[in-house]
């Protein structure tokens, strides 16, 4: 099973929602049942057997989550499989669900037993034709490249006045901020989240340069314990979760001052913590899902590294995942945020330059955020990846970070 959860915003960048983007098989190599509905199955739904497994808490913090439906599994028994809160739940059909009286009869029975819906990929040439279904409809997901989204706002507005619109696949900061201004818009979607802002060049905050130095100590060959606790001591934040983190291994423990504190972890846990609890401050400014998706992006590089026959590399890919959105933190080039916080050559040449030993796994991974579930399918062909290997390497990577958070609470 082929899925990726991804982010829906507010007006001020906080995360309101998730939806689950997903396919079941490898369609490169199951080509007889490639864009048809057959691909989810009939009886179970594939994001419905994750929030069983993670818990719908777990993975959303207890935010909507818009869980996509099919001409098929729509009429699947849901309740049966989704015990949790209905109000946190969003069905989410796509176009193959066509304003038909099956469907439609469908559609009003689930609404009648308490769930919210959506309907996304809809062209502006249909929203005529789909009037039955979007006027039973919670939400509609408009795609910014294949729709002006400010026409399209009128026109809702006037039919539909009680549907709420969710701006989708925007592409740059630019451009959020201008659909906001439009105005109109509930949640907004897309990858401008993780892309820098044109800015322009411009100084590091004081912190900041305090957590990337940090950063560059640990990860730098046999560092010195003392060096670090030093630098960790002029933060009160680093220093109460440090406190916190010894104080879970060592009990009945007295730590008598952070240098005791940071060799009481010892270089490999020290450094382990650090790259992910200073990681979490120095995003502090950002929006929470920054430090979400780069935590989960580690893990998954990491949980990824033996497919790509990279096992030995698996600690400093983890990294890469990290320091993968630096430009974003540091409101500079990747090329010039780089040159601040130390990473190997294989590292560099991946984010920089696209290229190197290192690159073939990141680019899957951005590939597999986005859903490019047929690119995916041919890079897994290539690099000889399991849909169970693939599928297991994510899930632990959702089921990490959200055990990492509640540690850390």
């Amino acid at each position: 099973m082929l899925i990726t959860l991804v982010p829906f915003f507010d007006d001020s960048m906080a995360v309101i929602a998730y939806s689950f983007f997903s396919q079941k098989n490898n369609n490169l190599l199951e080509p007889s049942v490639q864009s048809t509905a057959l691909n989810d199955g009939a009886v179970n739904i594939l994001a419905l057997d994750l929030i069983q497994k993670v818990g719908i808490d777990a993975l959303t913090g207890g935010k909507e989550l818009f869980v996509p439906l099919n001409n098929v599994n729509i009429f699947a028994d849901i309740s049966s499989q989704y015990d949790g809160p209905l109000e946190k739940l969003i069905l989410l059909l796509d176009s193959h669900v066509k304003p038909e009286e099956m469907y439609l009869k469908r559609i009003k029975e689930l609404k009648q037993m308490g769930y919210k819906m959506a309907v996304r990929k809809l062209n502006l040439q249909e929203f005529d034709h789909y009037k039955q279904i979007l006027l039973l409809m919670d939400y509609v997901i408009l795609d910014d490249k294949k729709v002006n989204l400010q026409n399209v706002k009128f026109y809702f507005g006037r039919i539909y006045p009680d549907l709420k619109l969710i701006a989708g696949n925007i592409a740059t900061g630019e451009r959020y901020e201008e659909i906001k201004q439009i105005g109109g818009y509930s949640m907004y979607e897309g990858e401008f989240f993780r892309l820098p802002l044109n800015r322009g060049q411009h100084d590091v905050s004081p912190l900041k340069v305090n957590y990337i130095r940090l950063l560059n100590i640990v990860n730098s060959n046999n560092f010195e314990l003392a060096d670090a606790a030093d630098i960790i001591g002029q933060d009160t934040a680093l220093v109460i979760s440090l406190l916190k983190m010894v104080n879970t291994r060592a009990i009945n423990s007295e730590i008598t001052s952070i240098r005791h504190a940071a060799a009481m972890l010892g270089q490999k846990e020290l450094k382990k913590w650090i790259n992910t609890a200073v990681t979490k401050e120095l995003y502090a400014d950002k929006p929470n899902e920054i430090t979400r998706f780069s935590l989960i992006r580690a893990k998954f590089l990491e949980n990824l590294a033996p497919a790509f026959e990279m096992a030995v590399h698996a600690p400093e890919l983890f990294l890469m995942g990290l320091f993968s959105v630096i430009d974003v933190i540091l409101e500079l080039s990747m090329e010039e945020a780089l040159k601040i916080v130390q990473v190997s050559r294989d590292v560099h040449d991946a984010l920089v330059k696209q290229k190197g030993k290192f690159y073939p796994i990141f680019e899957f991974i951005l590939r597999y955020e986005t859903a490019d579930w047929q690119e995916v399918s041919r890079l897994m062909i290539i690099h000889n990846i399991s849909l169970d290997q693939l599928h297991a390497a994510y899930v632990d990577s959702l089921s990490w970070y959200s055990n990492l958070i509640s540690r850390t609470v």
